[in-house]
């Protein structure tokens, strides 16, 4: 499973290396403390500028964003499902510590399809990504979402000199990993994004790491995804 997926992201990854990092996030999940934000449905934002690029971190909207609607209210079962989304973004963290962490799930209403941010840790960003081939120009996050491939940039500052295209949210942001989240016919359900202020930080084994996180979200994100459509 581990090589099906990295043959279809296009990672160049020891197999044996994600096995370990998918061993390692079983094992760590269980023992993590309780972790999740005091409201599980909402969450701060950026105010955002021209084009819908955030603007500076510090400037919040007056609202928080709420994933509620996208879970069909709030219940249990989608307590359950960002709970147990938080506690995956925990356990990466414990083999990858990246300065930000976010898992997004993909839904569609009147025709239009995007990516929700459902669990994160860092700082505030942008609760919804547009899956349109214009916003993919300069969001990995929708490039990924759209073509299913994965996006590695290990030197943000370096990737924008050579003409590279990126969606600014943290100006102290140098290298970033987005993966896509596969259903078992190959399908995007979503993606994973992580960002880190030190250059080059995103080796083999926080890549792994992070690609146990991808293979992990597909159940949940199987599941989340379902329950909308038929809402």
């Amino acid at each position: 499973m581990p090589q099906a997926y990295l043959d279809a992201v296009g990672l160049s990854l020891p197999a044996a290396a994600v096995a370990h990092a998918v061993d390692q996030l079983a094992a760590t999940l269980p023992g993590l403390p309780q972790a999740a934000p005091a409201d599980l449905y909402r969450y701060q934002v950026p105010k955002l500028g021209e084009g819908g690029s955030c603007s500076l971190v510090d400037e919040l909207d007056d609202t928080p964003y709420s994933v509620a609607p996208w879970l069909g209210g709030e219940g249990e079962t989608a307590a359950a499902a960002l709970l147990q989304l938080h506690a995956l973004v925990e356990a990466t963290l414990q083999a990858a510590a990246a300065d930000w962490l976010g898992v997004y799930c993909r839904f569609e209403r009147d025709g239009q399809a995007r990516l929700v941010k459902l669990a994160y840790r860092g700082l505030p960003s942008r609760g919804e990504f547009p899956l349109t081939e214009d916003f993919a120009l300069f969001s990995n996050n929708s490039r990924v979402g759209l073509s299913g491939r994965a996006a590695i940039v290990a030197d943000v500052a370096a990737w924008q000199a050579a003409g590279g295209a990126y969606y600014e949210c943290d100006p102290k942001v140098q290298s970033e990993v987005c993966l896509p989240v596969l259903a078992a016919d190959g399908r995007v359900m979503g993606i994973l994004d992580a960002e880190d202020a030190r250059p080059g930080f995103f080796g083999e084994a926080e890549q792994a790491a992070l690609v146990a996180l991808a293979l992990a979200l597909s159940a949940p994100f199987s599941q989340l995804g379902s329950t909308v459509e038929k809402s």
